[in-house]
Formats: structure tokens, sequence, C-alpha cells
């Protein structure tokens, strides 16, 4: 089992930035591919970013290239979100999620086996 919790979300202004955590506890971090989903209200939960076990691969949806940027620490257990410029559509619920699958990078929701409670973000226009 892994519990995952997110914090670090909030409001913040188109342009600004914001930087959302994860912590884990129970397994070890390191064995975890990790991801960060997002959910919009009355929209399905969608991919944001993918990093692999040693944070040396990543992935992003393309709406935020350039802009969001995911990162570990394994010593400390935590996964991050940099969010810069985020949008007004970025307004939603941030998941944090591990996957156990040996793929390094994976961006579907059904791929991942562990959920945080998620964290909101509002970005006001």
């Amino acid at each position: 089992q892994v519990q995952l919790v997110e914090s670090g979300g909030g409001l913040v202004p188109t342009g600004g930035s914001l930087r959302l955590s994860c912590a884990a506890s129970g397994r070890p971090f390191s064995n975890y591919a990790m991801g960060w989903f997002r959910q919009a209200p009355g929209k399905d939960r969608e991919f944001v970013a993918a990093i692999s076990r040693s944070g040396t691969s990543t992935s992003y949806t393309d709406s935020v290239k350039g802009r969001f940027t995911i990162s570990r620490d394994n010593a400390e257990n935590t996964l991050f979100l940099q969010m810069n410029s985020p949008t007004p559509e970025g307004t939603a619920v941030y998941y944090c999620a591990a996957s156990g699958r040996v793929r390094p990078i994976i961006t579907t929701s059904v791929h991942y086996n562990y959920w945080g409670q998620g964290t909101q973000v509002v970005v006001s226009s």
C-alpha cells in the first residue's frame, strides 16, 4: 500500500505560480512511477504530467508543456508539480497517483494503483 497526500493548492492568478506537493508513505517511493491528474467540475479526470521512478523521464499534456514541471525527491518521498503561468482552464482538483507498472512513463489513469485525495487549485482571470 502507498498513501499519498497532496498539498499546496489554493488561489493563484493567471500568470502567477504555484507548487503542488505530494507526500508518499508506505512502500518505497522510488518503486513507483508517478503522475499528476486534474479534474475540473463536470469534466473527466485528465492527465497532466508523469515522471519515471528515477526522475530522469517526464511527460506532459500539450496544454501545460513549457509551463508546468513535474519532479520528485526520492530521498524525501515527495512528488512536485511546479505550475507557472497557469490559466483559468487549469482550475481543477489536482491528484497525484502512483503506479507499480513496469513502464517508466504512464499517462493513463487506469494504470495507476494509488491516488491521493486531491488538492483544489483555482486560477483567477
